[in-house]
């Protein structure tokens, strides 16, 4: 007898887990809480890496292809091409296209459905909804429940998940710089007004994001708004979002009485926290979760995956002990054979990029060890 699969959340990881176990022969239900699969607009940029998942699925929502980073730091400068472009995609496009192809697999989608709770009921979980307009409260039940709502789940919270930490994300629509070429992102590092990055990815000829991470909500409103003031850019639109940090702890699975709870994307904080990208880690839980479904809880891409975000976890580690002085001598270690590696190897191949990186210039090594051994 199949299992049935209940899905809460239509996200983009959430449809696209859905696609995959409908495409196994499995009956999925997807509940989403608005009343129709309309979310709101946001630029992402992702590696290639995505089009190796999805094949032709991002094929309408790309609006741009990054060729080149420009790396800025202390008034350091350093160019990185790509062999394979980075994509900048809406992502509110690619989550309307993971819905449809969803549903062309037997998808059956219910929106304005809220999810309340659950509890296990014999073999079975049995949870309950309640429905946009007139409240009325609904009960249903499924074998496997998976959780895709995001940073704040409710599913996570009803199986007893803790809270996952989360940071703050502003970033403005602006019109771009006469001087900035539209296939390169611009990254400057200060790490006295954030500790990750600034970011300037052109979304068309003429417009990009310019946005930040930081840790508190207030100061990165503040923050943007003197980095558009210094760069002469006007604001035309203010995007926002809060993007869970993987913890390498938080658990993406509970057994609950007979039946099974399962976390994918935002909601399991498969987030790179490098960079707090997390489209397509998001999609490799995703895989992560069919192939512990149809495989009895084994799951090769799991363990990929928690590979790769620990090694990201330590990227971050390390890059929030730097100090302006360590950004600037970071650049100016980058050697040509340093950025041929970096333009070759996506940071969805962390591991790959790392070995390469350190075999040809060790000065890496050292100064990333330095700064987490005495900061900074």
């Amino acid at each position: 007898m199949k299992k049935d699969i209940a899905i809460i959340g239509g996200s983009a990881a959430g449809f696209f887990t859905a696609s995959l176990l409908a495409q196994k022969g499995l009956p999925v239900r997807i509940f989403e809480a608005s009343d129709s699969v309309d979310p709101s607009p946001r630029t992402l940029i992702v590696t290639s890496h995505i089009s190796d998942l999805t094949g032709s699925l991002c094929e309408g929502t790309v609006i741009n292809k990054i060729r080149q980073y420009q790396l800025f730091a202390d008034g350091r400068f350093a160019t990185i091409s790509l062999r394979r472009p980075d994509l900048v995609i809406e992502r509110s496009k690619l989550i309307q296209r993971l819905a449809g192809r969803a549903q062309a697999s037997g998808v059956e989608i219910l929106t304005g459905r809220h999810f309340l709770g659950f509890k296990p009921n014999g073999k079975r979980l049995s949870f309950a909804v309640s429905t946009n307009g007139d409240g009325e409260l609904v009960e249903e039940s499924t074998d496997i429940l998976i959780g895709a709502d995001g940073a704040f789940s409710k599913v996570a919270l009803s199986a007893g998940c803790p809270k996952q930490p989360t940071v703050p994300l502003f970033q403005a629509v602006v019109r771009l710089p006469k001087d900035m070429p539209s296939d390169a992102t611009r990254v400057w590092f200060i790490p006295e007004e954030t500790p990750y990055f600034y970011w300037l990815i052109p979304c068309s000829s003429t417009h990009g994001v310019l946005g930040l991470i930081t840790e508190e909500e207030g100061r990165g409103q503040r923050s943007l708004t003197r980095f558009l003031e210094r760069r002469n850019l006007i604001p035309l639109e203010i995007q926002s979002a809060r993007i869970p940090l993987y913890t390498g702890e938080f658990p993406i699975h509970r057994r609950i009485g007979q039946s099974h709870v399962y976390l994918v994307g935002d909601a399991a904080g498969h987030v790179k926290v490098s960079t707090v990208g997390g489209l397509v880690t998001g999609f490799r839980g995703a895989l992560g979760v069919t192939e512990a479904i149809l495989n009895s809880g084994s799951s090769r891409e799991f363990r990929a995956l928690r590979l790769e975000l620990s090694l990201h976890r330590l990227i971050r580690k390390v890059l929030n002990r730097f100090s302006q002085a360590n950004y600037a001598k970071l650049l100016g270690l980058l050697t040509p054979s340093v950025k041929h590696s970096l333009g070759l190897f996506s940071r969805d191949e962390t591991g790959t990029l790392l070995l390469n990186v350190f075999f040809k210039e060790p000065r890496l090594l050292l100064l990333g060890l330095r700064s987490l051994l005495i900061g900074r």
